[in-house]
């Protein structure tokens, strides 16, 4: 049995500038690199934007992602988040079917995953998840018999963990 992730996380300080993200997500489109997630925001410095990347392992090198993203004038930090050692999170909008029969069995179900309904329709119920991405994969698949009429992910954002002794491997730059 295969041991340890199968994608690296990618927390990528950059300028909050017109055009970054653009760039960024070009340079992985130019170099055939799969993005398994991308989610970027504005930090508490509103000079500064996050860009979190998921990466399929496979199919990457990390270390030619990073010489190709350090080339980019607008990238001011990188670094590598081992999902061990960092707080991974994502948001989910469903509407599932929900029969009358059902209806009592999703809003059970969407209790039991700590989620919350933010729509009801006469046939149709709208949830709102946010939790660890296994959470919202597993919700989905449970939800997923009932009938999906519509479903909408975020893609992870990942902070380090600061609990513990270890720290976001930051990414050199290689010269």
């Amino acid at each position: 049995m295969e041991s340890g992730p199968k994608y690296h996380i990618l927390s990528v300080l950059v300028e909050n500038k017109a055009g970054v993200l653009a760039r960024v997500a070009g340079l992985f489109s130019r170099r055939g690199y799969n993005i398994e997630s991308l989610a970027v925001a504005p930090t508490d410095d509103g000079e500064v934007s996050r860009i979190t990347i998921v990466v399929d392992v496979e199919s990457t090198s990390l270390e030619q992602i990073t010489k190709q993203l350090f080339k980019l004038i607008n990238v001011l930090k990188i670094s590598e988040l081992h999902p061990d050692d960092s707080v991974e999170r994502e948001l989910v909008l469903v509407t599932v079917r929900a029969t009358p029969d059902a209806r009592g069995q999703i809003i059970e179900l969407v209790q039991v995953f700590e989620g919350r309904i933010i729509g009801v329709g006469h046939d149709t119920l709208t949830v709102s998840l946010d939790g660890a991405p296994r959470k919202i994969d597993d919700f989905e698949d449970l939800l997923r018999p009932y009938g999906i009429v519509d479903l909408q992910r975020t893609g992870r954002v990942a902070l380090p963990r600061r609990d513990r002794r270890s720290r976001p491997r930051a990414v050199k730059q290689a010269s």
